[in-house]
């Protein structure tokens, strides 16, 4: 019986591939019933992630094998603005999941792409001092850059938050993510991903909304189909 950090929220979290008349029928669905992403609106938003791993691939590698509890660290951004960056590190406990995320800035993000990460050292924001460690202890470091874009949907009661991802592209080795970047698919299946996360209470309103038949739910992972293209 794992036990989950105390200063980690976990929620529920599910996926399923969908198709792309599929994808049109949860957005019109939702459309009636949840409210879009409250930053970005009711329209697609295109997100940037570096994702972290160390020497031995072991983010990956814990994927791939299926792992039950698994953690990864990433910076991401939004829409193409570096003026609002996060740094997150997701964890993975079994079908529940949780995650941490403070805003860095450009030129602290730009450091450590540089490989610089000596300003860690003094910080008092907790996940950047564990990101240091962990740069130490396990030599994490920048790996790979992903792409894709996505629509959201929130719902208040059971804090519910679906979210429809396509365009899933690899950055291949490429790691300075603020640098114009040559990106391929990650998946020849051009795969879409319907995400479903909440919190104790799974409202039937948005079960129904979200129901499709002959569908069952995947483990995809944005990250290692976007590591699996540089093999």
């Amino acid at each position: 019986m794992f036990e989950a950090p105390k200063d980690t929220k976990l929620r529920h979290e599910w996926k399923h591939h969908i198709t792309p008349a599929d994808k049109q029928v949860i957005i019109s669905r939702l459309s009636a019933i949840a409210s879009p992403d409250e930053h970005y609106g009711a329209k697609p938003y295109h997100i940037r992630s570096l994702y972290f791993d160390n020497v031995y691939d072991k983010a990956l590698s814990e994927r791939l094998n299926g792992q039950e509890v698994r953690e990864k660290f990433r910076i991401r951004y939004y829409n193409d603005n570096p003026g609002f960056i996060k740094l997150e590190k997701k964890s993975k406990f079994n079908t529940l999941c949780g995650k941490k995320a403070v805003t860095i800035t450009q030129e602290e993000c730009q450091r450590l792409i540089d490989g610089d990460y000596s300003w860690l050292m003094d910080e008092k924001r907790p996940l950047c001092q564990e990101l240091y460690a962990k740069m130490q202890s396990q030599l994490l470091r920048p790996r790979v850059i992903v792409d894709y874009t996505r629509r959201a949907f929130v719902y208040a009661p059971g804090n519910v938050r679906v979210t429809i991802d396509d365009e899933v592209r690899s950055g291949l080795s490429a790691i300075h993510m603020f640098d114009p970047v040559q990106t391929i698919p990650a998946d020849i299946r051009r795969p879409i991903i319907l995400e479903v996360k909440y919190d104790a209470y799974f409202p039937d309103i948005i079960r129904d909304a979200v129901q499709l038949s002959n569908r069952r739910t995947t483990s995809f992972s944005k990250y290692a189909a976007c590591r699996l293209t540089n093999f």
